[in-house]
C-alpha cells in the first residue's frame, strides 16, 4: 500500500489468510470405484394446466413441513437495445410494491413468517414452513399479479446497477466475459449487448410495466411447487391464488445466427497495469438442450476441461504451473450454446498458456480418450447426476425441462443409460463437432505492452474495450519529460502528500482498513512507526488469523497461531518499506529509483518509478503526471505458480491531520479481486516500541 499500507505487507497478510483455511485441498488419487449403471427411478410429478395456461408440477416431499413455489416464465431472449439492462431492473422491481402493500409492508410481511420471497425478470421464487402457505402464496399473487413500479425505487435500482456496472469495469474476469460475448454474438444479439450507466439512466417506468404487461403472461409460465404437500393441496391453492392471471400473446422473435469467425482471431483488451492475464477461448455452439449429442458433448467437455482431473487442468496448472486453474464448458441453450475453454494465468507465460490451450483442443479432436479416461469421466458424471436427485427440486426441474424443450418422457430416467452407452469414438465425434481451433477467438485481458507480440503467432490481433468496442492499438509508452528524474517525481509526491515538514512531524500511523476475502468479512491494522518499524493484523470470523511485524531489521509472521521468521528477500522489502514514510530514506537505505518514462494508468498519464536494490529486489511505482499523487505500485511476489507481478492501485485521497491518504485500495491476490476500504486512520497516537517487539 502507500506509504503506511505497504504492498509487501498486504501481499504476505492476504497470501497467508488464503492459505490457512479459505482454500480447501482436493484429494485427485481417489477415483470413484466402476460400477454398472445403476436404474433411476425417478417420481413423476402430478401435473395440471389452470384454464389460463399455466402448467404446474408437483413434487410432494414430506421429510421437512416446508413448501417452495418456483414461477418460471418461459419467452425468448430479449434485445434491449439503447435501454440494455431495463429488464433485469423490471424484475427487480415487482419486489418493490403493490397496489396495496409498500416495500417495507411487503419485507416485513415476509420476515414475520420466516419465509423467502424473491423476483427475477423469468419469476417469483417463495418459500415457507407448510403453516404459513397461505399467507406465502397470498403475498406472492399479490407481488405477481398487482405489482406497483414507482419513480422512487426505479431511481434506487438503476443507482444500484450503475454501482455494479462501475465494480465491474476493472474485473478482468467481468472484462472477459463480456467481451467475449460481445465479439462472438455481435452487440446487436440479446447474448452479446450488456447495460451501461448510459443505458441504465434511460430506462423509465414505462419500459418496466410494458415489460411485465407483455412478458408476465401464465401461458408461458411453469409452476414447480415442491414440499410437504399433496397434489390435491397444491390444486386448490394454486387455483385459488393464480387462476385470476390473464393469459396473453408472447412476442417470439427472432435473431441471426452467430457463426465462428472464418479463421482464429486474437480479441486483446489492454488493461496497462494487469498483473496477469485472463484467456477465453469462444465460438459459438449449436446444441440445443436434450438434442442427442447433449449427453455426449458434455462427457467430451468434462474430459477436456470439467474439473480437477481434466486435461486442461492437468497440464496448465500441474504440469506447467501456469495458473490456480483451468476448464472448459459447452452450454446448450434453445437459441444458440456457447463454447469457451480459459484461464487466469502470470503475464510472462500468456502465450505459452494459449498455446498449450490450443494444443489441448486440438489433442481431443485429433485422438480419442483413453479408456482410464472416459471411465472416471463417466464415473463423476453419474455421481453427480445422482447426487442432485436427492433435492426435490431437482425432480421437479427436470419435469419442467422436458415440458419445455419437448424431450422424451422418459429422458431423465434413462439419463444414466445412456451416459453409459457413450463409446471413446463418439467422444472424439463431439470434439470435432463443437470444436474448431482454426475458428475461434481467443480474448486475451491484460498488460499489451508485453503480450501482443507474442500474441501474433495465434492469429489476427484486434484491440477492444472494456466494453466490447473494437479501438486502436494504444499508443506506445512515452519517454520520460528530458530534464526530469525519479527524485523530482518522488519529490513531487511528497509535496502532493502534503510535504517534508508535515511528514517529519509525523511519528506513527494506524491504519484500520476492511474487506471480504471469500465472502468472508476481514480486518486489517496496520501500524507504522518512525523510523522503519510496522505490523499487521488480520482479523477475521472472531479472531487473529495473520499478524505481521518488522522492527526494522527482522520480521516474523504469526499465522493461525503458528510462527515464523521471515528471511531474504521477503524480508528485506518489508524492512525497507516499513516505517511512516520510506520514501523519505529510500537513498541512506540502499534503494535506487530510476524514472522509467510513463504509462497510461485508468486512462491518465503516470511516470514510471522503479525501485532496485544489490539484493536483486525490484518494485515500481506509478506517479500522476498532474497530481503527482502515486496511483499504483507493482511487486514481484512468490507463488504456487512461480514468480507473478501483483500490482496494489490506491484512489480517493482523503486528508488526515495535513497529510492526504488514499482511502480506497484494490488489491490484486491471484485470482481475487480485492477492494480494502479505509475506516479509520489516527496519527500520532503515541505508539511505543514494544508493540513492533519480536519475542522468539
Amino acid at each position: 500500500m502507500k506509504a503506511y499500507i505497504k504492498h509487501t505487507f498486504l501481499t504476505a497478510s492476504l497470501a497467508a489468510l488464503v492459505t490457512t483455511g479459505f482454500a480447501q485441498k482436493l484429494d485427485r488419487t481417489k477415483l470413484p470405484a466402476d460400477a454398472p449403471a445403476p436404474v433411476i427411478q425417478l417420481a413423476n410429478p402430478e401435473s395440471f394446466t389452470l384454464a389460463n395456461g399455466l402448467r404446474v408440477f408437483v413434487v410432494q416431499n414430506n421429510k421437512l413441513p416446508r413448501v417452495a413455489f418456483n414461477l418460471l416464465l418461459d419467452y425468448e431472449p430479449i434485445l434491449e437495445g439503447e435501454k440494455a439492462g431495463y429488464v433485469s431492473i423490471a424484475g427487480d422491481l415487482l419486489k418493490t410494491g403493490t397496489k396495496t402493500r409498500t416495500k417495507d409492508q411487503i419485507d416485513e410481511a415476509v420476515d414475520f413468517i420466516g419465509a423467502t420471497l424473491s423476483t427475477s425478470p423469468t419469476g417469483i421464487y417463495a418459500a415457507s414452513l407448510k403453516k404459513h402457505t397461505n399467507q406465502l402464496l397470498e403475498l406472492m399473487a399479490d407481488v405477481l399479479l398487482n405489482p406497483n413500479f414507482t419513480q422512487a425505487e426505479l431511481d434506487k435500482l438503476k443507482k444500484q446497477n450503475i454501482s455494479a456496472i462501475a465494480s465491474r469495469k476493472d474485473n478482468p474476469n467481468a472484462i472477459a466475459s463480456l467481451v467475449s460475448n460481445a465479439v462472438m454474438y455481435g452487440k446487436n444479439h440479446p447474448y452479446g449487448e450488456t447495460a451501461t450507466e448510459e443505458t441504465v439512466n434511460k430506462v423509465t417506468l414505462e419500459d418496466a410495466r410494458t415489460f411485465y404487461n407483455t412478458y408476465f403472461r401464465p401461458n408461458i409460465g411453469y409452476l414447480a411447487v415442491v414440499g410437504d404437500i399433496t397434489p390435491a393441496e397444491a390444486r386448490t391453492l394454486v387455483e385459488k391464488y393464480f387462476s385470476k392471471w390473464q393469459r396473453g400473446d408472447v412476442p417470439k422473435p427472432t435473431y441471426t445466427m452467430p457463426k465462428a469467425p472464418e479463421k482464429t482471431k486474437i480479441v486483446l483488451v489492454d488493461r496497462p497495469s494487469a498483473a496477469q492475464s485472463v484467456i477465453a477461448v469462444v465460438s459459438p455452439a449449436e446444441l440445443k438442450p436434450g438434442a442427442p449429442d447433449a449427453i455426449r458433448s458434455s462427457l467430451m467437455n468434462d474430459i477436456l476441461g470439467g474439473g480437477a482431473t481434466a486435461r486442461l487442468f492437468m497440464n496448465l496448472r500441474e504440469k506447467r504451473g501456469y495458473t490456480y486453474g483451468a476448464n472448459s464448458s459447452l452450454t446448450s441453450d434453445r437459441l444458440i450454446g456457447r463454447f469457451r475453454a480459459g484461464a487466469s494465468v502470470r503475464t510472462a507465460v500468456t502465450d505459452s498458456a494459449v498455446a498449450e490451450l490450443m494444443n489441448e483442443l486440438r489433442a481431443i479432436r485429433e485422438g480419442k480418450p483413453s479408456e482410464e479416461e472416459l471411465k472416471r469421466t463417466k464415473n463423476i458424471f453419474s455421481g453427480n447426476y445422482v447426487f442432485s436427485l436427492e433435492n426435490p427440486q431437482t425432480i421437479a426441474n427436470y419435469a419442467i425441462r422436458t415440458a419445455q424443450y419437448g424431450l422424451p418422457a422418459d429422458y431423465y430416467a434413462n439419463y444414466l443409460k445412456n451416459v453409459e452407452k457413450v463409446t471413446d469414438a463418439e467422444i472424439q465425434q463431439m470434439a470435432q463437432k463443437f470444436i474448431d481451433p482454426s475458428r475461434v477467438y481467443i480474448v486475451v485481458v491484460g498488460k499489451g505492452s508485453e503480450i501482443a507480440d507474442k500474441l501474433k503467432r495465434f492469429g489476427d490481433v484486434e484491440y477492444y474495450d472494456t466494453q466490447g468496442n473494437k479501438v486502436n492499438a494504444p499508443a506506445p509508452a512515452k519517454a520520460a519529460p528530458v530534464g526530469m528524474n525519479a527524485q523530482q517525481v518522488i519529490d513531487k509526491y511528497i509535496a502532493a502528500i502534503g510535504g517534508k515538514e508535515a511528514l517529519a512531524k509525523v511519528n506513527d500511523i494506524t491504519v484500520t482498513l476492511t474487506t471480504e476475502v471469500q465472502g468472508q468479512a476481514m480486518e486489517m491494522v496496520r501500524k507504522t512507526m518512525s523510523p522503519n518499524k510496522s505490523s499487521m493484523v488480520v482479523n477475521a470470523m472472531g479472531m487473529e488469523v495473520v499478524k505481521i511485524i518488522s522492527d526494522g531489521t527482522k520480521v516474523s509472521m504469526m499465522q493461525m497461531g503458528q510462527g515464523r521468521t521471515l528471511e531474504g528477500k521477503e524480508a528485506r522489502q518489508i524492512t525497507l518499506t516499513s516505517g511512516t514514510f520510506p520514501e523519505l530514506r529510500m537513498a541512506q537505505n540502499g534503494v535506487k529509483a530510476t524514472l522509467a518514462g510513463t504509462e497510461k494508468v485508468n486512462g491518465k498519464d503516470a511516470y514510471k518509478v522503479v525501485y532496485t536494490t544489490d539484493e536483486g529486489i525490484t518494485w515500481t511505482d506509478f506517479f500522476d503526471s498532474e497530481s503527482g499523487l502515486r496511483v499504483q505500485q507493482i511487486t514481484t511476489q512468490p507463488g504456487p505458480q512461480g514468480e507473478m507481478q501483483v500490482p496494489v492501485s490506491f484512489s480517493d485521497y482523503k486528508e488526515v491531520n495535513g497529510i492526504r491518504f488514499p482511502h480506497t485500495i484494490q488489491q490484486s491476490m491471484g485470482p481475487m479481486q480485492l477492494t480494502l476500504n479505509v475506516k479509520k486512520i489516527e496519527v500520532n497516537k503515541g505508539l511505543k516500541d514494544a508493540e513492533f517487539e519480536i519475542r522468539q
